[in-house]
């Protein structure tokens, strides 16, 4: 009559047995869920960035080591002086309360050369005190994954390397210490990646969600991780028998 209680899943367990190690997301809808609501896009960011907070931290209590994060791309300064102001101002203010994260490691991939002279010695400051520890969070700002290689492989040539190979460029990445993505998942109901992770997520099993940033939730991660758990990485290969 009432029927059958559904089991809890254990998300911790799945990550364990799917070895999720890495997890990047595309925080897409920030504008859009702030425009639905009648509030200005820069509202829609300060929310974005709340719920950036409450996703990592879910993140790690179910036992992913690394998570990155599309904080701010290359074509992003094309945006409104204001909300892009905005957007550094949340920054600034998210690296004041950073050092609280007691166990992650604060890494920001990109090319920060534009940023404010004050911000960029935030960054090195932050990446400094945290080095080391358990869990990395990377944040991707003025990231661009073409503009990545394209340093990587300049890297390689000022160094004399003329034959240069695939494992030269990732040596040469943003992401170079850590493993690659396993799983990437965007907001906001856009099916692409937008110039995120090119070369790092070239085998990354794919998610999409038409929750826009600021709505999603814990639970929204959990349905991802279960995608991902159900899902066989053959990496080019055949199933094993």
């Amino acid at each position: 009559m009432f029927g059958k209680k559904k089991e809890k899943i254990d998300v911790r367990a799945l990550v364990e047995a799917s070895n999720l190690r890495h997890i990047a997301f595309i925080m897409d809808g920030n504008g859009r869920w702030a425009t639905a609501k009648g509030l200005p896009r820069e509202a829609g960011h300060s929310a974005g960035a709340k719920n950036f907070k409450t996703v990592v931290r879910y993140c790690k209590s179910i036992g992913i080591g690394y998570v990155t994060v599309y904080a701010f791309s290359t074509e992003n300064w094309r945006r409104p002086e204001r909300e892009v102001n905005a957007i550094m101002a949340l920054l600034d203010s998210y690296m004041a309360e950073a050092r609280e994260e007691t166990d992650v490691e604060f890494r920001f991939i990109g090319d920060v050369t534009p940023l404010d002279e004050k911000i960029k010695v935030k960054i090195a400051e932050l990446e400094s005190f945290t080095k080391g520890r358990e869990y990395r969070l990377n944040i991707a700002l003025n990231y661009g994954g073409r503009a990545e290689i394209v340093s990587a492989v300049k890297r390689a040539v000022e160094e004399g390397i003329t034959d240069i190979t695939e494992a030269d460029i990732s040596a040469r990445l943003y992401t170079a210490d850590c493993p690659e993505p396993d799983l990437i998942v965007r907001t906001g109901g856009e099916f692409r990646t937008s110039n995120f992770l090119m070369w790092q997520g070239a085998y990354s099993e794919l998610y999409f969600s038409d929750k826009l940033w600021p709505a999603y939730s814990t639970g929204d991660v959990d349905a991802a991780v279960i995608s991902f758990a159900g899902r066989k990485r053959r990496f080019g290969g055949l199933d094993k028998k």
